[in-house]
């Protein structure tokens, strides 16, 4: 979610005086940023994960399951254990911090990973560390699910009980579904966001999200409201579950990896190269196929982590003509990303940015090159959304606040990451975001060492993914649709290609002109996950298959080699469809349970098995092999 920066929050309406100021400064502190740390080489390949939890309680007499809102509670607790470690010397095994939901928490290793491919053997040992970690905090009743919770914004989804309060003025959200006492209350940043999204909007946000119609869902399909409800649902769509919340997308949870670069140059390739690979790992890793209690007929979470942060005003989405807005803005600032920043990619962006000219002069007048210019100055069209009155005058030549401040507020699929001012430990990242979190310990290892072994290939093999910026954009579209995975094709190269000047090379990234194939289509063809991952004859060998010949040709350990051999096969037959995505696998458990009529609604009853199914399975109490297929989580040492 961004920076947890102290201090008292801004409305939007005390915001709005110095969004210019921000603005100028936050550019002016990224141009003295880059200068300071451009020529920073040698950076050894470090790396992380983040998986956010959500934090469940049973009502096993009523067959119920809701959201345990205990979040800042136990986040105090695993505090006061990191502060003490930090006093006595100890290394913490694992860090937690808070999220935006009162019920979620955000867990990561206390220390990053290394560049070694025996380094993959550990992912898994500390991702059930901290499952393990969270666990012992809990309640008899309660569980511990890296899940984005099904029911949110049901009736009595919260404990304790809380109450809808979309008369109130001064609320944070004024949702119909989604109380502010959800939203986490141990820093102001949360609610503040969610309050400036709907002031600098001018109304709620409204997500529409496609109903799935099953044999006895009404046609066609409309939900009818309590009367008190009048005047605040009118927006939700005809045959779609209406969602009126920041917390309906940043309420769920997601698993994302974040990478250290040697380099600058590097940094910007590996993000441009991994840019068309996210619609891959969002198809193969879909997980959310139930929204408030409904059956959607998608099967991922992004395009309605999208709309729940959806802040552009009536002219920035075209409804009404342009007067006070300066341009009308196609996208969300949670979305796809709208441009490659490396120059050999340049001619692979097709699609028009945006940006005010006044930034991009002031990029371009301190030595940014034209690239990446047009990336911070795209992203600079987004006004500050948090700013903190004690935090605006700034030393720009020390300070990053103001260009984080609205960096991180633009959430892409990929993220451009340079080091922070004051921690000479940490280089230039890249943040691999899109992927869905999974069920289990051994999913999230898989995908995570996935992404990371797909990034030590791309430097190899200097390997390229490209495609035109508009494809991606297609993908990502295609990627969140039901069964995805299956039903679905997606742009991608048919052949192996390489980089003409990899960031390596001397000059390399110096010139616009080295484009592979210069775009042309005939370099780009449709194809199915599993012809993306697994390989199809002859023209294409498939990214596991070149995962693996890299793992041929480097000097591994036995017992590594094996970790890694298991979560390529799994992905591999996940990409198959011989074993089910979480979203495929959840669905058809709705479909098949006694207490599911068919008509799109989950009942509660049916959500708490479901649930309590979960529990077993990620916990290690039970196997599923109709979800895991043979695949088990290595004991730990």
């Amino acid at each position: 979610m961004g920076l947890l920066t102290k201090g008292s929050p801004l409305s939007w309406a005390e915001t709005v005086p110095y969004v210019e100021f921000i603005k100028k400064h936050g550019i002016a502190q990224f141009i003295n940023l880059y200068h300071r740390l451009k020529a920073r080489s040698g950076d050894q390949l470090k790396w992380g994960d983040e998986i956010e939890y959500t934090i469940v309680k049973f009502d096993h007499e009523g067959k119920k399951v809701r959201v345990s809102l205990r979040a800042e509670e136990l986040l105090s607790r695993l505090a006061a254990e990191e502060e003490v470690n930090n006093l006595i010397g100890t290394a913490n095994k694992f860090l937690w911090r808070p999220e935006f939901a009162a019920y979620m928490v955000e867990g990561t290793p206390g220390a990053p990973y290394g560049g070694l491919i025996a380094c993959f053997n550990v992912v898994e040992a500390s991702m059930k560390l901290r499952r393990s970690a969270i666990s012992k905090l809990l309640k008899k009743d309660e569980s511990v699910l890296s899940i984005s919770f099904p029911a949110l914004g049901t009736a009595d989804f919260t404990f304790p009980p809380t109450k809808c309060t979309p008369e109130d003025e001064e609320g944070a959200g004024r949702s119909a579904f989604f109380p502010d006492d959800a939203i986490y209350g141990g820093h102001p940043r949360f609610k503040n966001l969610v309050r400036n999204i709907r002031g600098r909007r001018g109304e709620k946000v409204a997500i529409n999200v496609p109903i799935f119609k099953d044999v006895n869902t009404p046609q066609p399909f409309k939900e009818t409201f309590h009367d008190e409800l009048t005047g605040h649902v009118e927006r939700g769509l005809q045959d779609h579950i209406y969602m009126d919340h920041m917390g309906f997308g940043m309420g769920c949870c997601c698993l994302q990896v974040t990478f250290q670069a040697v380099d600058v140059k590097e940094a910007r390739w590996l993000y441009d190269q991994l840019t068309p690979i996210t619609p891959v790992l969002l198809a193969l890793s879909a997980s959310t196929p139930i929204f408030r209690g409904y059956l959607a007929d998608v099967d991922s979470r992004w395009d309605i982590i999208s709309a729940s942060v959806d802040d552009r005003t009536a002219e920035e989405r075209g409804l009404i003509p342009l007067k006070t807005s300066k341009w009308k803005i196609d996208k969300s600032r949670y979305d796809t990303t709208d441009c490659y920043i490396y120059p050999c990619s340049a001619a692979y962006n097709d699609i028009e940015l945006q940006y005010d000219e006044g930034i991009f002069k002031q990029l371009l007048d301190g030595e940014i090159d034209e690239h990446l210019a047009k990336h911070i100055a795209h992203m600079f069209i987004r006004d500050p959304l948090q700013v903190f009155r004690e935090r605006i005058e700034q030393d720009d030549t020390k300070s990053s606040e103001h260009f984080e401040t609205i960096q991180s507020s633009n959430w892409m699929n990929m993220r451009f990451k340079p080091p922070p001012p004051d921690a000479p430990e940490i280089g230039w990242r890249v943040e691999f975001r899109p992927t869905e979190v999974q069920l289990t310990d051994f999913e999230n290892a898989a995908y995570c060492c996935f992404v990371v072994l797909l990034t030590r290939v791309i430097l190899s093999y200097r390997s390229t993914y490209l495609l035109p910026i508009s494809m991606v954009n297609e993908n990502m579209k295609r990627a969140q649709k039901r069964d995805a995975v299956l039903e679905q094709k997606f742009f991608f190269r048919k052949g192996v290609a390489t980089c003409r000047h990899p960031p390596d090379e001397a000059g390399g990234g110096d010139s616009a002109a080295c484009t592979v194939g210069n775009a042309k289509s005939e370099d780009i063809e449709e194809m199915t996950i599993n012809e993306i991952v697994n390989g199809r004859e002859k023209e294409w060998p498939g990214l596991v298959p070149m995962l693996k010949q890299f793992l041929d040709s480097a000097d591994v350990d036995v017992d590594t080699r094996c970790t890694i051999s298991q979560y390529l096969n799994f992905i591999s037959q996940r990409a198959s469809g011989q074993i089910p995505t979480l979203a495929n696998w959840t669905r058809e458990f709705v479909q098949n349970h006694t207490a599911y009529k068919k008509d799109s609604r989950v009942p509660d009853e049916t959500i708490y098995d479901l649930l309590s199914l979960m529990s077993d399975i990620s916990s290690g109490q039970k196997h599923c092999p109709r979800l895991l297929g043979s695949f088990r989580s290595k004991p730990t040492n």
